[in-house]
This record gives structure tokens, C-alpha cells and sequence, in this order.
């Protein structure tokens, strides 16, 4: 099997039969020989194939899909329009379950974050941001992150796992649920894969959760709605591209290799240059797409109108827009916030040199939701946590 045709099969099933199509379900990040099947982590082909296997027609899914995302049910005996036989089948061999609301903390500013625990104990935030024009939903893709960038708090707290895709999307789902019964009700219209961890090294799961937020059966947001954010793997940027090319953020903070390896250690793998160019391939072809740059801001260290000259020499010939983020310190952090009118600087000489730029308002504060911030509950695998002296964390069930 070429790459182009193994990475689409994540989100399609392959053709040959039956056997076939319950490895398309494998793929989406279910293994056959569980007893249980989470029918939430399963986009339509995903859901389809399974349908199939159980010698049903495909417009199963589209019902299943539609009770589970939009309608929010959970049990099998309400989805009224299939036919009690299968209700019953599905109820003895399949489950719709999203990870469990430990705690929720409201901002002064309306920021929401919600810790979920995880089947295993394990526990991720998810962060819900509204705005006048939009509302954004900032979810999480791993239990921790390994990347060890030196200005992320996540980072600090080691790392577990991949999340499956029903994790990913059961923030979603969750999400969605709770802010129904807010009075007034707000739903999400936008929602960012810049939670804990590094998405592109979940590529497997991330994927088909993407395809479920975009479904039109599901939640049926726009691709430009849509946000993942990486530091920079070059190979799963091309891949994404091909599989479901949703908007792009990009980990940037720096405008030379020699800095950029200091704050985020992937550099050394991917410079730079290597990640411009995939950048520009991921927008090839796509009429009015930009990729979005992040730049955290970071007093003495990357703050100045040099770097800045330099950052606007680097982005000169790509289609970018650049957010500047004001750093949010966490305990024990050796960097410090740059000073607003360092910021406003900075940005006028981007925004002299052609590129848009904005400087992100920090929300969340109050209650560490903000960007950088989010640290969930992770029972750490590589002791970085440790290392750095942060407690070791008991998440009991």
C-alpha cells in the first residue's frame, strides 16, 4: 500500500469485503477483539464499516451518528428509528461513552475549563472561550505531552498516552452538553486542537476525530473552524494535508534554529526551513488559506524589535498570519511576561512589514486555562515531573 492510499484509508474503508471493512474500524482506533465498542469514536465510514459487518446497510450510520453528536443520546433503546432487534444488539456489545466532568471552573471573564477523567484515571483539561464574534472550544489530544517545550506548563507534567478518538471528541460531546444547560444555553462554534499534548504524534486518533467534527451528521463545523496546532512535524503535516486539511497553527516563538531549539526541542529535528516549506505545501492549491504562527512572548528572551525584523524576514513570501501570545506563567517558570509595550512593539513592525498580526488577549487567568497553562492529571511515564520537582499525581477513580 503507497502512503497517500494507507493515510486515507484512516478515514475511509479499504475495499476487499468484510474483513476489510472491520479493519477500517480497527484503524479508527478501535481493536476488533474489544468487547465493548465506544460507537463515539467512530466517523461516518468508520461507523459504516461497522454497520456493515454486522450485515446492516450504511445509512445506519448516519442515524447512529446523528443520535449520538447531535441529539447527545446515550442509549441505545431511544434512538427510536432503528429497529428494536438492533437496539438490543448494539446494547450488548457497544457503549456511547464520553470521559467523565470531575470538576468545572468558571472565569471572571466566562472562560469555562472542565477536568475529565479518563477510564484509566488519567485525567485532561478542555477549555471553552467566549467571545463576542465566536465561542472556542480548546481541547486535548494527549494525556501530557513528550515534546518538552521550556515554556508550557503541560509539559512539566510528563506523559502518559494517546488519547483514543472517542476522548478527543467525548471533549466535544461534553462540552456541548454542559453548556446546553447554562442559562443562557452558548454553543461552540469554533473549536482548537491546543489542549495537552502534541496532536500529529496521535495522528491515528486525531484524524478520524477531526472527520467526526466536520461531518455534516455529526457536528458540522467548517474546516476553517477547525484548528490543530503542531510544533512542527514535518512528515504529519503533509499527511494531514491529505487526510483532512483542516486549519494550521504552527508552535513557532522564535525567528532563528539556534533560539527555537532552546524553547521548543523539536527544532533540532525539524528546523526551521524544513517546517516553512511544509507550511507552504500545506496551503498550496487552497485559495485564501494562511497557516496561523504562535509566538509566545517572552521578556529578554525573543521579545525584541530584532527578533521581530527577523521573524518578518523569515515569514515574508508565506501566506501567515502571526499571534502573538502574552506568556502565562506557571510555578517555578524561569521566563517571565514581556512587558506590554514590548508586545505592541514587536507587533507594529510586523504589521509595518505587511503581516497580519494580532496580539491574543489572555483569558482564563483566574482559573490557569489560559495558553500554556493546562496541566489535567497525568500519571507521568518518562518522570520528567520528577526531574522537575513537580509532585507525583494519585488520580483516583
Amino acid at each position: 500500500m503507497n502512503r497517500s492510499r494507507k493515510l486515507q484509508s484512516v478515514c475511509e474503508p479499504a475495499g476487499g469485503g468484510d474483513d476489510a471493512k472491520v479493519s477500517a474500524v480497527s484503524e479508527c482506533g478501535v481493536a476488533p477483539a474489544v468487547k465493548e465498542v465506544n460507537l463515539l469514536g467512530l466517523e461516518r465510514a468508520g461507523l459504516e464499516a461497522f454497520f456493515a459487518a454486522l450485515g446492516e446497510r450504511p445509512f445506519r450510520a448516519a442515524q447512529v451518528l446523528q443520535w449520538i453528536h447531535q441529539r447527545g443520546v446515550t442509549d441505545f433503546a431511544a434512538m427510536t428509528d432503528l429497529n428494536k432487534p438492533l437496539r438490543a444488539r448494539l446494547a450488548g456489545s457497544c457503549v456511547v461513552r464520553a470521559p467523565e466532568p470531575v470538576s468545572e471552573q468558571a472565569s471572571a471573564d466566562g472562560t469555562r475549563k472542565w477536568l475529565l477523567r479518563l477510564d484509566d484515571g488519567n485525567a485532561v483539561e478542555t477549555v471553552f472561550i467566549p467571545e463576542p464574534d465566536r465561542a472556542t472550544l480548546c481541547i486535548s489530544s494527549q494525556v501530557g505531552c513528550s515534546l518538552n517545550c521550556s515554556f508550557c506548563s503541560t509539559a512539566r507534567q510528563g506523559f502518559n498516552r494517546n488519547l483514543t478518538t472517542a476522548e478527543i471528541v467525548g471533549q466535544v460531546w461534553t462540552a456541548r452538553h454542559r453548556l446546553a444547560q447554562l442559562d443562557p444555553p452558548r454553543t461552540i462554534t469554533n473549536v482548537v486542537l491546543m489542549g495537552m499534548g502534541e496532536p500529529l504524534l496521535n495522528f491515528s486518533n486525531v484524524v478520524p476525530a477531526l472527520c467526526l467534527l466536520v461531518e455534516d451528521l455529526a457536528y458540522g463545523l467548517s474546516k476553517r473552524r477547525v484548528t490543530l496546532s503542531t510544533a512542527g512535524l514535518v512528515p504529519m503535516i503533509d499527511a494531514l494535508r491529505e487526510a483532512c486539511d483542516v486549519s494550521l497553527a504552527v508552535s513557532l516563538h522564535a525567528p532563528d534554529d539556534a533560539l527555537r531549539e532552546e524553547l521548543v526541542p523539536l527544532n533540532r529535528k525539524y528546523p526551521i526551513a524544513e517546517l516553512l516549506d511544509a507550511c507552504r505545501r500545506y496551503v498550496a492549491g487552497r485559495a485564501h488559506r494562511r497557516v496561523t504562527f504562535e509566538y509566545v512572548m517572552l521578556e529578554g528572551v525573543n521579545d525584541s524589535e530584532a527578533h521581530a525584523r527577523r521573524l518578518a524576514r523569515l515569514l515574508r513570501d508565506m501566506p501567515a498570519k502571526v499571534n502573538l501570545i502574552p506568556f502565562n506563567p506557571f510555578p517555578d517558570t524561569a521566563y517571565r511576561r514581556s512587558a506590554a509595550r514590548s508586545i505592541d512593539a514587536f507587533r507594529l513592525v510586523l504589521l509595518a512589514a505587511g503581516l497580519v498580526t494580532v496580539t491574543r488577549t489572555t483569558r482564563g487567568g483566574d482559573i490557569d486555562a489560559a495558553c500554556g497553562q493546562l496541566v489535567g492529571r497525568v500519571r507521568d511515564r518518562t518522570r520528567r515531573s520528577r526531574r522537575v520537582g513537580e509532585p507525583a499525581v494519585e488520580c483516583n477513580p
